[in-house]
Order: C-alpha cells, then structure tokens, then sequence
C-alpha cells in the first residue's frame, strides 16, 4: 500500500531540475529544489515589488497619479506667501517705529512736531530721504526757530535710572582726546573726540540702523537703535559704511571720522547717546 501524501510531504520533497544539450544530452546545470523554497522565493519576490511600487506611486510618482498633490502643493505655497506676508509686515513696523524714535532725536520731542500740526507718522522730514541741499527747505525753517523757541525743560537731561539701560555693555567708538563734552545748556547733546585722519568709528553696541544719510548741519550721520530703547547717534563722517536695515554688532567700524557738515571746526566724531528720547552724558556709560 502506497504511503498517503501530505501537505507537509508535498512541500518538503525534493525535485531535480536537470538541463541538457539538445543535441548530445549533455548535462549543463542541475537544480535542486522543493516547492516550500518556490513559494518563500516567490512570495519574497511579490512583497519587493509592492513596496516598491507603492513607494514610486506614491513619492515618485505622486503628482501624476496623486489627485491631491496639485491641492497640497497649493496649500503649502498659500502658508508659506502668508508667512513672508506676516514677517514684512512685521519688518515695516519695526522700521516706522526706528524713524519715529530718529524724528524724535531731531526734533527733540513728538509734541514739537503735533504743536505745528505735523502728524509724526506722516511727516515729511524723513530721515532716510534726506540728501545734499544748498539751501534749508521752508519746513526745515519753521521746525528750526520753532525748536529754538522751545524751552528747554521739554527734554530731561538727567540720566535714566532704566535697568536694562545700565546693564548694557557699550563699546568706545574711537579712541581718542574729548573736546567738548555733554552739555545740554549749550545744545551740545554729545561728546567730541579728535583722532587720527580716516580713524575708522565702532558701533556702541548690538543693534540696527535707522538713520544713514547726510544733513546739512552734522554732515554724514549715522543712528544706530539698541535695545533699552537707547539710540546712539556718530556725526560729521567722511564716509558712512552701513545702511538703514543693517544690523551691526558692538564694535563693529560703521563709519570713518571726517570734517562733513556746517556744525564743525574740525575733523572729529560727535557721539550722542539718546535713551527715551532724551539725551545722556555718554561719558557716564562709555570708558573713553
């Protein structure tokens, strides 16, 4: 009696697969297998080939066969123009507020400014527009002798008692021989240092520049917004070196010393350090 077949047989016995030449019967190759190593290597096989055709089908070749993908793609150009939206209106917001505090040091006050019915967000001395003129406008005119007319108590000369103020680090901006020194009774809101001819100028500290442009009492200027609410301002360059925007590290050279502007005798750097819109004797915070 013929032994019964099972599964377990059927799968485990062997098989020979011989190949021959036709012409001679010789034999070439021989293969030895069973049908339980047919269907691992079968089944192995079909499992490669679905991963691999889902991967191309849906990473490589996902914006023809994925309806979606023209949405998607919408979609995260739709955030990202939001996001580039969201930050240049955070930028100009911080730039309208950097030229209100430098209107503020020109003028010395906003209130000047109101007083001759001039709205400070709309007003027309812009700093960064300023350029080369051979004579004073009439609006420059009237905001002078009105300025003038001011009594001095508008601003406070005495120093802040702001924390973060008098924690802050500043940098000499040139090493030199101090002139003329703080001296608010004589409009004179800064210190003058004489150096070397092309002597470069160092920023006081970190911050950005809100004012880069020429005047024609001070020459070329540059104002610099620290945090603290504290803006340092070097007048009467040769040559600026950084633009409104920039961001400039403590002791970084921004300018070169000159002799530019009506206002000066002499080639020299007119440092002013302004703190709420008042100015402060820099020699209080700066070791020069």
């Amino acid at each position: 009696m013929a032994p019964k077949k099972t599964l377990s047989n059927w799968l485990t016995n062997r098989y020979l697969l011989i190949i021959r030449n036709e012409e001679n019967f010789a034999e070439k190759k021989t293969i030895s297998f069973n049908y339980a190593r047919v269907i691992l290597i079968l089944t192995v096989a079909f499992i490669i080939t679905l991963v691999v055709s889902m991967y191309m089908v849906t990473v490589v070749l996902e914006q023809w066969l994925d309806p979606r993908y023209a949405m998607m793609q919408s979609n995260r150009q739709l955030v990202d123009l939001t996001m580039k939206i969201d930050s240049m209106e955070y930028e100009m917001a911080v730039k309208d507020q950097y030229l209100k505090n430098i209107r503020m040091i020109i003028g010395g006050d906003v209130d000047i400014l109101q007083a001759m019915g001039e709205d400070p967000e709309n007003s027309t001395m812009n700093p960064g527009e300023l350029g080369f003129q051979e004579s004073i406008p009439p609006i420059d005119s009237q905001f002078r002798a009105e300025f003038e007319q001011q009594d001095l108590g508008v601003l406070t000369y005495e120093t802040s008692s702001s924390e973060e103020f008098r924690e802050l680090f500043l940098f000499t901006p040139m090493e030199g021989i101090i002139t003329d020194g703080f001296n608010p009774k004589k409009d004179h809101y800064g210190v003058d240092i004489v150096a070397r001819e092309n002597e470069p100028v160092k920023c006081a500290a970190d911050g950005v520049v809100i004012f880069s442009s020429w005047t024609l009492d001070s020459g070329y200027v540059l104002g610099i917004q620290h945090r603290g609410n504290l803006i340092s301002v070097y007048k009467h360059n040769s040559e600026l070196l950084k633009n409104v925007g920039n961001f400039v590290s403590g002791g970084e050279i921004i300018a070169i010393i000159g002799n530019t502007g009506e206002l000066t005798s002499g080639p020299h750097l007119h440092f002013e350090l302004w703190h709420n819109g008042n100015p402060v004797n820099p020699q209080e915070y700066v070791a020069f």
